[in-house]
């Protein structure tokens, strides 16, 4: 756009037609690079309805000074555009592709007779690389199985044709002991030689079904030749081959040369796990992280990661296995959303690598700095469960008894997400009989906060009760009473699905399966429910001691254990005979025992 020209006049001038945009500030930076479908409707829409608009994209149309555009042929070519402009140019508003750049890869140097070596440094003028690898253990095994193979070279040694024919160098050890075939002293021609860099490049590309019909046809053809010394040699590469094969992950024979691509998302990242399948294994797997700049949508994000992986890896695949539709499509490329069978678990499988990723980092975050690590799940919390506040204080209620009798209500407390141990309560209930979880919930809750009110203690951000719709309207009606309806929030959440009950919704909401809030709210209700059962057994086991056996004059708790971690139960203590009982508590008290429990049940006091 030339100086004399104004935004608004550059935008009314677009062309209706598949491009790419670049935004520009006042100093000539690049801010921002955008594709679209049609130029002028998606540059114009930035500038129109702003209040629409995330805040970062608001900050962003300030900044615009100027704008450039690049028309291309389909969406298909801006989407590619795109993609290598950002990485080239890296502007401050597009999503960053978050990649480990020490991951290793295997090169082919391009040189005469090809060295095959690991690196992490990437320069695609050196050679052509393969990778990266996410697992090093994987790359090693390709290498040592290239390395039994392929006897090759791995001096730095000039070897062009003029410094061999010039008898400039001399076999070394490694020619000696069968590593290399000594292409220096032209011991082995350059055709052998690249024909064996080429078998290199399918193993490494995964198309080890190609590699195995090569050797096979050359093993017969030196077997016919009665070269069987040779074929021998040929034979072993392929067991070799085949044994590598054999420890590959294998899916479905039905599945051959598929890519898939699993896909999630949060506040600030996208998450891309990509599984690359030729002839029926996987052969490459690789996960990115994405950080997003302006509140990119899945599908932007979706879109982004398989146009990478697919460029990086090399992939011609022609069908690829994703979570979700993405919104452009590849050429000669058919997306499928699987619904069952072995291409579903695929796609699990690599969602699986996805939730190993996104643990291993969260993980990595918290070691390194537990602070920021608790400042986000907070704020992921608030987010999902539409809090005014974080919930750094949460306290968490829960109800046991047994057949509705010595009901107990638990309540653990949680702070920054993580269990505070000497907080946790037992209330034992008082007013209510039978097994009534609503009128024990009711209590509990009464109890609990008349008590922090009358002691001006703090009160949590969020209270989560077990149970559904019921509990919930219990606790409600009953901080109603007290008047602290509205004071802190507070939810219910039902076993079976999971599901999120907020005052006086009857809809309830479906926290993700995998998200951090879910995992939160399930540990405090599983810690609430371990806390109260633990408990609720101690009560129980004191109130058998008590009506069964402390009745008896002159047994006491103590006796009564001893007889009780002896014999198990009251009803084998009654059907002793007092020389058993005397072997635990002596004879006295053995009478007094036997002749309890002779009495008619009526007579027992």
């Amino acid at each position: 756009m030339s100086d004399n020209v104004t935004l608004k006049e550059a935008i009314l001038s677009l062309p209706d037609a598949p491009g790419v945009y670049q935004y520009y500030d006042e100093a000539g930076a690049i801010l921002y690079i955008g594709k679209a479908k049609n130029l002028k409707k998606r540059v114009s829409s930035y500038f129109t309805a702003q209040d629409k608009h995330s805040g970062k994209t608001q900050v962003l149309v300030k900044k615009i000074h100027s704008l450039q555009f690049i028309m291309v042929e389909s969406e298909l070519d801006a989407l590619l555009l795109e993609n290598n402009l950002i990485k080239k140019y890296q502007p401050p508003y597009n999503i960053r592709l978050k990649d480990d750049k020490t991951y290793p890869w295997i090169c082919i140097s391009n040189e005469r007779f090809p060295r095959v070596f690991p690196t992490r440094i990437v320069d695609k003028k050196s050679g052509q690389f393969f990778g990266p690898y996410g697992n090093v253990k994987v790359m090693y095994t390709l290498l040592d199985l290239i390395k039994a193979m392929y006897p090759l070279r791995n001096c730095r040694l000039n070897l062009a044709q003029q410094h061999i024919d010039a008898g400039k160098y001399k076999v070394c050890l490694e020619y000696h002991i069968g590593n290399c075939l000594g292409p220096c002293e032209n011991h082995q021609s350059e055709n052998d030689y690249n024909s064996a860099i080429r078998q290199i490049k399918d193993i490494l590309k995964g198309n080890l079904t190609a590699v195995n019909k090569q050797l096979r046809e050359l093993m017969n053809t030196y077997a016919a030749e009665l070269q069987f010394e040779r074929a021998q040699a040929v034979k072993e590469k392929i067991d070799a081959l085949e044994t590598y094969q054999s420890k590959s992950t294998v899916v479905s024979p039905t599945i051959t040369n598929v890519d898939v691509c699993a896909f999630r998302s949060d506040d600030k990242s996208g998450y891309a796990n990509f599984l690359k399948v030729v002839d029926g294994a996987i052969v490459q797997a690789h996960t990115i992280e994405m950080k997003k700049r302006l509140d990119e949508s899945d599908a932007e994000l979706l879109q982004l990661a398989l146009v990478e992986f697919r460029e990086r890896f090399e992939s011609h695949a022609s069908e690829v296995i994703v979570p979700f539709l993405p919104e452009v499509q590849l050429l000669e490329v058919s997306f499928h959303v699987p619904q069952r069978g072995d291409k579903k678990k695929l796609l699990e499988l690599s969602d699986r690598n996805l939730d190993y990723y996104i643990k291993e980092k969260s993980k990595k975050e918290e070691l390194v700095d537990p602070e920021r690590h608790t400042n986000r799940i907070m704020q992921t919390m608030m987010k999902d469960l539409r809090l005014s506040e974080e919930p750094r204080h949460i306290e968490c209620f829960d109800n046991s008894n047994f057949q509705g009798t010595d009901a107990v209500s638990a309540m653990v407390v949680f702070r920054d997400g993580k269990p505070s141990k000497k907080d946790y309560r037992i209330f034992n209930v008082k007013t209510v009989e039978g097994p009534d979880d609503f009128a024990t919930m009711r209590e509990v809750i009464f109890r609990r906060y008349k008590r922090v009110s009358e002691e001006e203690q703090e009160f949590p951000q969020l209270v989560i009760v077990d149970g559904g719709k019921g509990q919930l309207s219990a606790a409600m009606d009953a901080l109603e009473e007290l008047g602290l309806r509205g004071k802190m929030a507070v939810i219910g959440i039902a076993k079976r699905l999971e599901e999120i009950y907020y005052p006086g919704d009857s809809i309830p909401m479906y926290l993700d399966k995998k998200s951090e809030s879910l995992r939160v709210i399930q540990h405090a209700r599983d810690e609430a429910h371990r806390f109260g059962i633990t408990k609720h057994r101690k009560k129980r086991s004191k109130s058998v001691i008590k009506t069964e056996l402390t009745q008896i004059a002159g047994i006491s708790d103590t006796t009564a254990q001893k007889l009780l971690r002896e014999f198990g139960s009251v009803q084998r203590i009654k059907n002793a005979n007092a020389h058993e009982l005397a072997a635990v508590v002596g004879p006295a008290k053995a009478q007094l025992v036997v002749k309890h429990f002779q009495q008619p049940d009526s007579q027992r006091s």
